[in-house]
């Protein structure tokens, strides 16, 4: 299982997977008011890609949104289906209006 790293910023934040040349998996996202994270960006290394490694950072991001009380935006394309195939994330997505 490939470690899943986090790093955060006041107004942004990213869960990543690091291989021997840097990173090759990334989710990003933006702090929002009222406790919600917006997803805005997932990429995998074109080397990797077909391995399930953005879907694992999603669902990492799940954990933690679940773990802080987050909800979550799911902006970026892949996260939306993401958030659309796995029904047990909609506790943590944030509904829009």
């Amino acid at each position: 299982m490939e470690d899943i790293k986090h790093k955060e910023s006041e107004s942004r934040g990213m869960f990543y997977i690091e291989g021997e040349k840097g990173i090759i998996a990334e989710l990003t996202y933006q702090k929002q008011e009222n406790n919600i994270i917006v997803i805005d960006h997932t990429k995998v290394d074109r080397k990797k890609e077909g391995q399930g490694l953005a879907t694992k950072l999603v669902k990492k991001t799940v954990e933690f949104a679940r773990e802080n009380k987050l909800k979550i935006d799911p902006l970026c394309p892949f996260a939306e289906v993401q958030f659309e195939r796995y029904e047990s994330y909609n506790d943590v997505k944030a509904s829009r209006y």
